[in-house]
């Protein structure tokens, strides 16, 4: 198969061009009506390729969702939501909240580590969004958060 080729040089032999795919040479050379007025199509193709690219991964899991220290940001949580009908909240760092105790037992009991390459892992940030230190201290927590709802309700 042929693979034609075509000089920016003169736009208008671009006109009509339907392209697939297209490689392209020394692009900051090209000149911008070549785009405007030759390749309209083209540039509405990518465009919207461009956004599509982007909308496929939801923002929980990508950093645009994700809290750098730990956990996951409003919008990552409302993406989450959004996408699984899940119903995620805020963390709670500090208090006797169920919620606190239920999500430091579970992530505190996690395989894994807490530092990987001299730097905290995601488990670590989240634990520690969470008020707990370590997943030790997030099992000790637990309990003694898990104790002293028990002995309000009595």
């Amino acid at each position: 198969m042929k693979k034609p080729i075509w000089d920016q040089t003169r736009p208008d032999t671009l006109r009509g061009v339907s392209l697939t795919y297209a490689v392209l040479d020394e692009v900051a050379d090209i000149k911008p009506e070549a785009w405007e007025q030759a390749l309209p199509e083209f540039s509405r193709q990518y465009e919207s390729s461009e956004e599509k690219m982007s909308a496929k991964t939801p923002a929980w899991q990508r950093k645009a969702g994700q809290n750098p220290k730990g956990g996951l940001n409003a919008k990552g949580r409302a993406s989450y939501n959004a996408a699984t009908g899940g119903n995620l909240k805020a963390p709670v760092k500090s208090g006797d909240n169920p919620r606190r105790a239920s999500f430091l037992a579970r992530m505190g009991n996690m395989p894994g580590p807490e530092i990987k390459d001299g730097e905290p892992t995601r488990l670590l940030l989240s634990l520690r969004a969470w008020g707990a230190s370590s997943k030790a201290d997030a099992k000790a927590k637990a309990r003694a958060i898990s104790a002293r709802n028990k002995a309000k309700s009595k």
